[in-house]
């Protein structure tokens, strides 16, 4: 069964985050996902506040910039989320933008090498080893976490581009691909990924999941407000990039995406969305009957 759940968007204060988030689960919605943009609220405390108001919701941050983070900062912080709320926490991380990284002094020359380093040491601190390691960016002496998680959870991990698409299939559990996707492209992004889980010394045949971020939009203003994000983010069409109209619309919709290799959908309302909390019971109670 496809998963399916919705984004609350950080342009939204961080006190309406309580309401959505409570709205989601009490509507029966499988995942809300969170960001972490700069300079806007940060994904690891949205992402445990939120977990904390609900009861079942799984809630995801993509992406964590990794430039930003000690990598042994970021395995502290998952270990600790998903002994809290075990197999509800779900982090991805990135290379974050390059403009914002120079901003704050954390642009490195290879992003793709910063990354393959971090994730492998994450995964293995998550794992519960002890890690030294002396990379070109991530240098660790002797580390192991004191209170590893009890299960190793999966690191997900988002990219654009062809060379770190296939380093997301090789060190990653699952890719995440931004809004604005045609199923076209997500097909040929899936088969890059593929290439990397390919690459891999072990587990290439383990499950890998793909999150793919679709903007939508529903009501009288749908079309309108799609296509001022469409703007935004600069491609070319709201047709066949995201979707507008109500539940079955929707669902015929998320059905191609499904056929071009995502295996989760997560929703991506606009930025001025009138209520956002009727957004995530609209997906939860009135598309999810339709998406099988």
């Amino acid at each position: 069964m496809t998963t399916l759940g919705a984004v609350y968007l950080p342009y939204n204060p961080p006190e309406r985050l309580r309401s959505v988030a409570k709205a989601a689960d009490q509507a029966g919605l499988e995942e809300l996902w969170l960001w972490e943009d700069c300079f806007l609220e940060g994904g690891i405390a949205s992402m445990a506040a939120t977990l904390g108001w609900t009861e079942r919701l799984r809630v995801g941050v993509g992406l964590l910039p990794v430039p930003l983070r000690n990598v042994a900062l970021t395995a502290m912080e998952m270990a600790a989320l998903d002994r809290y709320f075990p197999g509800r926490a779900l982090v991805g991380i990135g290379h974050g933008v390059q403009d914002w990284m120079g901003q704050v002094g954390a642009r490195v020359e290879s992003p793709v090498t910063l990354l393959r380093e971090y994730a492998n040491a994450l995964r293995a601190l998550l794992s519960g080893e002890r890690v030294t390691t002396k990379g070109r960016y991530v240098t660790l002496d002797g580390v192991k976490l004191d209170m590893p998680p009890l299960a190793t959870p999966p690191i997900f991990a988002g990219a654009t581009g062809p060379n770190s698409l296939r380093l997301c299939g090789e060190v990653a559990d699952g890719t995440i691909v931004d809004g604005g996707k045609s199923p076209d492209e997500l097909r040929r992004a899936r088969a890059l990924v593929d290439e990397g889980r390919a690459r891999r010394a072990q587990g290439a045949d383990d499950p890998h999941t793909i999150v793919a971020y679709v903007h939508a939009a529903t009501g009288p203003t749908a079309a309108a407000r799609l296509e001022a994000e469409r703007v935004k983010w600069g491609y070319d069409t709201i047709e066949g990039r995201s979707i507008a109209g109500g539940a079955e619309q929707f669902a015929e919709a998320i059905h191609a995406w499904v056929e071009a290799g995502a295996d989760t959908v997560i929703l991506q309302p606009t930025a001025d969305d009138p209520d956002p909390e009727a957004f995530v019971r609209f997906v939860a109670e009135d598309v999810r009957p339709l998406v099988p």
